[in-house]
C-alpha cells in the first residue's frame, strides 16, 4: 500500500494511504452512500463531466465554504458537468447540512463504510480515518483531467482552475 507524508492537518502530520492518482489516469470507479442511505455508484456518471470536492468533515467551517462555493459554481456549469462532494461524514450530517445551507447543486455522498472512494484516489488520512482534502475533474472518458491534492488541509483548493477545467471540457 502506498503512503504519502508531506500532508498537514493543522499542525499534525499526516499520512495519505492509497496511490496518487495524476492527470492523464483512468478515474477508478468507486461506490459510496447517498444522504437516502442508497448507494452511489460513479458509474452511473459515465458520459457526463464530474468535479469530485472531497472534504474532510463537512461541519467544520474550510469544509462548509468548499462545498457552498462548489454548490455556487454549479449553478454557471453546463448540465453535463456534475458536482460530487464526497467526505467520510454519515449520511445523516450530510442531509442535515445540505438542507441547513442550500446545497441543493452539489451531490453529496459518503465513504465511511468502506473507504472505497479514498483508497483508491488516495485520500486517506491513515491518522484520522478522513479524507484529505482534494479535487479532481474527470472527462467523458473516465480519464483524470486536474487533481489537486491540497497539502494543508486547513486551505481551501484552487476552485477556479477545476472549474475552467470541466468547463474546458464540455
Amino acid at each position: 500500500m502506498n503512503k504519502r507524508t508531506d500532508f498537514k492537518f493543522g499542525d499534525a502530520d499526516i499520512t495519505l494511504l492509497g496511490d496518487e492518482l495524476k492527470v492523464g489516469d483512468k478515474a477508478p470507479d468507486f461506490t459510496a452512500t447517498k444522504k437516502t442511505l442508497e448507494e452511489f455508484n460513479s458509474k452511473d456518471l459515465d458520459g457526463k463531466i464530474r468535479i469530485y470536492s472531497v472534504v474532510p468533515s463537512i461541519d467544520t467551517s474550510v469544509c462548509e465554504i468548499q462545498t457552498t462555493k462548489f454548490n455556487q459554481e454549479a449553478t454557471n456549469l453546463d448540465e453535463d458537468v456534475v458536482v460530487i462532494t464526497i467526505s467520510n461524514d454519515l449520511p445523516f450530517a450530510l442531509d442535515r447540512f445540505c438542507s441547513a445551507k442550500g446545497i441543493d447543486k452539489v451531490e453529496t455522498v459518503s465513504d465511511y463504510k468502506d473507504l472505497d472512494f479514498g483508497m483508491k484516489y488516495g485520500v486517506v488520512m491513515q491518522e484520522f480515518r478522513l479524507l484529505n482534502r482534494s479535487v479532481f475533474v474527470v472527462d467523458r472518458d473516465n480519464t483524470i483531467k486536474h487533481v489537486e491534492y491540497v497539502h494543508q488541509n486547513t486551505q481551501l483548493p484552487d476552485y477556479k482552475k477545476a472549474i475552467e477545467k470541466a468547463k474546458e471540457l464540455v
